[in-house]
């Protein structure tokens, strides 16, 4: 798997929280993604009608992404692999050497590669590809609704990751993390984060390190409450998503 083996460990940043905080954390995630669940049945059902009508083949998209597991009660993380799951927004048997291409000039900061894979971006805007071929028309709404992470709750039933917490990268991304980088996996991987409702995908990507790394060095159920409550206008403005 890269420079990324099977199980990998990564150093916890200094912080505040302790194990009463993640049990806590836990008992939360699960009481609110049960709710959350429930209450978006109808949501589930329009959307998978929806995506079987637009382009039929499987809604639900599978994907290999890394997490951050804490081992025990040590200030060690283990870095792994697992299966989060998202509302298929792609045709079936799409290409990834696009998001490989984009991904890599990202994270190295390939202004010229950057522009080139979408020009005229305007700040504010994602840094990703315009006009991405492989996005369904369904695809577009679901991403720009953020509607396409909801099958992701049930990652949070699983214990896979949290509502709160870093976005959960891709193999072939961890691939080009240097040493501080790592440092975002070690906590639970959330489906919402500080770095996205600060700007999602309009901010760099040592920008987006940074305010992950501040997340976890004052991660509290205050803070991710918080979090929580911006997620929602964050989602509403549209702002850096595609």
């Amino acid at each position: 798997m890269g420079i990324v083996p099977h199980v990998h460990e990564v150093q916890r940043l200094s912080t505040t929280a302790g194990g009463g905080y993640f049990f806590v954390k836990r008992t939360m995630d699960l009481a609110l993604a049960i709710v959350l669940l429930v209450v978006t049945i109808p949501v589930f059902v329009i959307v998978a009608l929806a995506i079987r009508f637009d382009t039929g083949g499987p809604v639900i998209f599978r994907q290999e992404r890394i997490r951050g597991r804490r081992r025990g009660s040590a200030d060690t993380w283990i870095v792994e692999p697992f299966t989060l799951y998202k509302f298929r927004t792609m045709v079936v048997g799409a290409d990834s050497r696009l998001h490989r291409e984009y991904i890599t000039a990202y994270i190295r900061d390939d202004v010229d590669r950057l522009t080139a894979l979408r020009p005229e971006r305007r700040d504010g805007e994602s840094f990703r590809p315009q006009h991405d071929p492989r996005v369904t028309h369904v695809g577009r709404v679901l991403r720009k609704l953020s509607l396409d992470e909801l099958p992701q709750l049930w990652n949070v039933l699983k214990g896979d990751m949290g509502l709160v917490g870093p976005r959960p990268p891709l193999q072939y991304e961890t691939e080009l993390y240097s040493p501080r980088d790592f440092l975002r996996l070690a906590t639970p991987q959330g489906i919402t984060g500080w770095a996205q409702v600060k700007g999602r995908c309009s901010v760099g990507f040592q920008d987006l390190i940074d305010r992950d790394l501040e997340y976890i060095e004052h991660q509290s159920l205050r803070f991710d409450l918080k979090v929580l409550l911006m997620t929602v206008p964050a989602v509403l403005s549209r702002k850096g998503a595609d």
